[in-house]
């Protein structure tokens, strides 16, 4: 089983500007995506994990109320360019970071 700190490193490595899912994380890390979403709860008071970079498969910030307001993660992810509409992250396939991917180069 990965630690919430496993999690937190591949976060970390989420670049400015892009987003990967709970999904996406838990298979890199051969998990469940529970224990990342476990972990991105956790996550919110810790300045250096980018947690509004991890978002539901389909771009959607279902995490959101985990910040310190409801609003919050969407002007995170605004402040580095990605545009959101009705809660669901606009061109979501072109920012998607899969770790699977980048981190096996």
């Amino acid at each position: 089983m990965q630690s919430f700190e496993e999690v937190y490193e591949v976060v970390k490595l989420i670049p400015k500007g892009r987003v990967t899912s709970y999904g996406a994380i838990a298979k890199y890390l051969s998990t469940g995506a529970r224990l990342v979403g476990w972990a991105m709860n956790a996550a919110h008071g810790l300045h250096d994990v980018p947690a509004h970079r991890v978002v539901n498969r389909n771009g959607i910030l279902t995490g959101k109320l985990h910040f310190e307001s409801p609003t919050r993660m969407q002007e995170l992810l605004e402040i580095e360019g990605i545009e959101i509409i009705a809660d669901k992250i606009q061109n979501f396939s072109k920012i998607y970071w899969d770790p699977q991917i980048e981190l096996s180069l």
